[in-house]
C-alpha cells in the first residue's frame, strides 16, 4: 500500500490552525471549540487559535461555526514550532 507523506504526517502531530472569525465570543466559547484560545480583536473579529488533530475535526470546528451562524474570515495553518524530524532511513530496507 502506498502511502503519502500527508497521510502519515496527519495521524503524527496535531497542526496548529488560526481562525478569524467576524464578531467577539467570550473566553467561554473555548471548551465548546476544544479549548481553542480566543482573542476578540479591536477590529470587531475573534481569532481563535488551537490544535486540530486531523481534516475530520478540522471539518467538525467549521460545521461548529456555521451551525451558529458565524461568519468565517480566514483559516491559516500555522509553522509547526517545533524542528523538522530527519526522515527515516529506509535505503537498507
Amino acid at each position: 500500500m502506498v502511502r503519502t507523506t500527508h497521510q502519515v504526517d496527519s495521524y503524527v502531530r496535531p497542526v496548529q490552525y488560526e481562525i478569524v472569525i467576524d464578531g467577539h465570543l467570550g473566553a467561554r466559547w473555548a471548551a465548546w471549540f476544544d479549548g481553542f484560545t480566543i482573542a476578540s480583536e479591536a477590529d470587531g473579529t475573534s481569532v481563535l487559535r488551537g490544535f486540530v488533530v486531523d481534516q475530520a475535526a478540522l471539518h467538525g470546528l467549521l460545521q461548529r461555526l456555521r451551525d451558529i451562524g458565524i461568519p468565517l474570515i480566514s483559516l491559516t495553518p500555522l509553522e509547526d514550532p517545533t524542528p523538522e524530524r530527519p526522515a527515516p532511513d529506509h535505503e537498507g530496507t
